[in-house]
């Protein structure tokens, strides 16, 4: 069973990017996804979740209309997409997948997720 986030690198302010989680091992469709980032110096924090039954939670009011979620069930995969990218987004980027809960729970906490992959690191800068 392995969660892997990747996509990241270097962008240019208002840039865009799209961050795939890819799964083997088990189905994200049966999972709630979530993505979280820690900044340098800072904690980890909770960004945007898709709950099993494909609700969307974001959890940073500055990233609606930035960062959209969407799943990909042929291809086993969750993508961050994101634009207008700011340098304040640069981060390291991960994903966690949960399905012990109800169709529609998503969480900003990411010790309540069961499945956690490495991070992806994303730069914003010119």
């Amino acid at each position: 069973v392995q969660l892997q986030a990747s996509g990241g690198g270097l962008v240019q302010p208002g840039g865009s990017l799209r961050l795939s989680c890819a799964a083997s091992g088990f189905t994200l469709d049966y999972y709630a996804i979530g993505w979280f980032r820690q900044a340098p110096g800072k904690e980890r924090e909770g960004i945007l979740c898709i709950s099993r039954s494909d609700g969307y939670t974001y959890y940073t009011d500055s990233l609606k209309g930035r960062f959209t979620i969407s799943r990909d069930n042929a291809k086993n995969t969750v993508y961050l997409q994101m634009i207008s990218l700011k340098p304040e987004d640069t981060a390291v980027y991960y994903c966690a997948a949960e399905r012990r809960r109800g169709g529609g729970w998503c969480s900003p906490f990411f010790h309540e997720y069961e499945y956690w992959g490495q991070g992806t690191k994303v730069t914003v800068s010119s």
